[in-house]
């Protein structure tokens, strides 16, 4: 699933490509609003809030986009021929460019005023005007026998961390994925270094946390199982966490994190 990194960015090339003008395209692909019609409104921008994207419009009106495993958005001049293809579920354009969702996990237009139905119970965005160390850390520790690895991908403690973000930041700190959210020493250390991870790589498209952006040494442990650990040479291992039927990978130094 793109992490807060992938959607920040994503936003910004949506605000860069449509705040501003007058859309002359709306095409929504969905059932629910397949005969919704946004032309000749104004996009006043686009923002991120963790994984979720608001495209605004006058009116009082927003768009909310998810990209969920799968989706992308992909900008195009206004010239360029529309591809036939099925996987797009919304179009928006104007006369210079157009923005094309791909296989876009949510779609739907709320009211811009009730958008806190939305994203009103995410916890604090690494990548936000509203990131609060203290408050994400006294979320995490509201449940305090939960493992770290379930807590920081729980949207409601902090917004924007995926597994590969979760996995490095879990192998810099020396922490293992089982070990309780009560049983790390120092959580703010651990969801600070988690927002200076996110914020030196929103502007990339590869995602690196060892400072190497070589292919194959980018990342300190996540999809690393079986290889050796690039500071002390254990095994990576590898094994599934979560509650049934929503089950992630997990990556880690026995070693490096006990």
């Amino acid at each position: 699933m793109p992490e807060g990194d992938v959607v920040w960015r994503t936003a910004r090339q949506l605000d860069q490509a449509l705040a501003g003008r007058v859309l002359k395209r709306s095409d929504f692909r969905v059932p629910r609003f397949a005969t919704a019609d946004l032309t000749g409104q104004v996009v006043t921008g686009t923002v991120s809030r963790g994984k979720h994207l608001l495209t605004r419009v006058d009116g009082g009106r927003t768009v909310h986009t998810h990209l969920r495993m799968d989706g992308s958005w992909r900008i195009r001049p206004a010239s360029d021929y529309l591809p036939r293809d099925h996987r797009i579920r919304l179009i928006l354009g104007n006369d210079e460019q157009q923005a094309l969702g791909y296989l876009l996990g949510v779609v739907e237009i709320v009211p811009t005023k009730h958008e806190q139905r939305i994203v009103g119970h995410l916890g604090p965005d690494l990548l936000g005007p509203d990131w609060d160390t203290a408050e994400a850390v006294r979320r995490l520790r509201a449940d305090p026998a939960r493992p770290i690895g379930e807590a920081l991908l729980d949207q409601r403690n902090l917004a924007g961390v995926g597994n590969l973000f979760l996995t490095e930041m879990l192998f810099l700190r020396g922490v293992s994925p089982w070990r309780s959210v009560g049983q790390v020493e120092d959580l703010d250390a651990l969801v600070e270094l988690g927002q200076r991870l996110l914020d030196a790589n929103k502007t990339r498209i590869e995602q690196v946390t060892t400072g190497d952006t070589a292919p194959g040494r980018r990342t300190w442990a996540y999809r690393r199982a079986g290889r050796p650990c690039r500071r002390c040479g254990t095994t990576i291992s590898r094994a599934e966490q979560g509650v049934a039927g929503e089950e992630r990978s997990r990556f880690w130094c026995p070693a490096c994190q006990r």
